[in-house]
């Protein structure tokens, strides 16, 4: 099988459906932005890689790559009928999400300022994946605007970006890095 189908070569692409839909339709731009997050978790992933103290986290990254997988085919369909056929992200994936939120935040010291993205390499990735999750939930939230099937993918993607951002700050405090907190008086 070639990895290449000639098929887009027009700016058009198929969807799960089988529907044919431009390469700028919102629906591709929300799977693509899913994509590109979970290339990036991949990238996380490689520098955790070997790192005992990180094998845990290094586990639950996997486990989301996987959800993300899902969460990019519920997003490239626009048959509710299809839809419901694929893997669904559920509430126990959301309440997955949040469990890990809350036990990674109760070894974190409580946030009193904002904080600037950055520290060590890994920490500094999961600040970018949680941007490019806060961009996936946006594109989404304009499909669920007119299809509220996708609510659970919605609620999903909201607590994906809050828990990159936490396991940013986990990581920085497991590799004794400080917090840079923002400077208002700078700007």
């Amino acid at each position: 099988m070639k990895i290449y189908t000639k098929t887009g070569d027009k700016g058009t692409t198929k969807l799960v459906d089988g529907s044919c839909v431009e390469k700028f339709n919102p629906r591709v731009e929300a799977y693509g932005c899913v994509d590109e997050l979970n290339s990036q978790i991949g990238a996380v992933r490689s520098h955790l890689n070997g790192e005992t103290l990180f094998s845990e986290l290094n586990a639950q990254l996997e486990i989301i790559q996987n959800q993300l997988f899902s969460v990019g085919s519920l997003l490239a369909t626009s048959d509710a009928d299809v839809f419901k056929k694929l893997p669904a992200i559920k509430e126990n994936h959301i309440m997955q999400l949040e469990g890990w939120i809350d036990s990674y935040s109760e070894q974190l010291p409580a946030l009193k300022n904002f904080i600037l993205p950055g520290g060590n390499i890994a920490a500094s990735h999961l600040h970018i994946c949680r941007t490019s999750c806060r961009r996936a939930e946006r594109r989404t939230a304009e499909i669920y605007a007119a299809e509220a099937h996708y609510q659970d993918v919605l609620i999903y993607l909201n607590r994906l970006s809050d828990l990159f951002f936490t396991w940013a700050r986990w990581v920085n405090l497991k590799c004794n890095i400080s917090e840079t907190i923002w400077k208002k008086e700078n700007v």
